[in-house]
């Protein structure tokens, strides 16, 4: 079996029954989409920017481009299912750039009729997802370790205690 791994703004679609597909996702959103007749199925990786610089033509085109490759390869747009996955809020405070990612893509999937039978999104750990292409089958390893952030207050350039020499 091969694994090939995709990354931020990518997808990649297959019919090859030993081909699975992985990525790994903190805020970023996986969709993975399959037509259980044509055995055909795939990923992409999305980070959708705020809407001030275009990010619902973004998601949409993302989703879009997938579909289309998902087409070419003997899939129907009305057999299609999906999983989604990621949309975490990996730093305490910052933006909610996953919430908006895991809306965008739910929104999107109920806007064009694809039925959506599992989804994993939100909380504040990272995600490494694990997709097998032409059975729809998805695993997911969440990682539970948290990136621990230590603050430390600034000191004078003349503090002589931290034994540090700031120029």
């Amino acid at each position: 079996m091969t694994t090939l791994v995709i990354t931020q703004s990518e997808r990649l679609v297959s019919d090859d029954p030993e081909l699975r597909i992985s990525t790994l996702l903190g805020s970023c959103v996986a969709c993975c989409l399959w037509d259980p007749v044509a055995a055909v199925g795939g990923m992409n990786h999305m980070l959708i920017p705020p809407r001030a610089s275009g990010g619902h033509f973004c998601g949409v085109n993302d989703m879009e481009l997938l579909i289309n490759d998902l087409l070419k390869l003997g899939a129907a747009r009305t057999r299609l299912h999906a999983k989604i996955f990621g949309g975490a809020q990996m730093v305490s405070g910052l933006s909610g750039i996953g919430r908006a990612n895991s809306t965008f893509a739910l929104k999107f999937l109920e806007r064009e009729n694809i039925v959506c039978v599992a989804q994993s999104l939100g909380g504040d750990s990272a995600r490494q997802v694990l997709f097998h292409p032409t059975s729809g089958t998805a695993r997911q390893r969440i990682s539970r370790e948290q990136p621990v952030e230590q603050i430390v207050p600034p000191r004078s350039p003349t503090d002589s205690a931290s034994g540090l020499e700031l120029f």
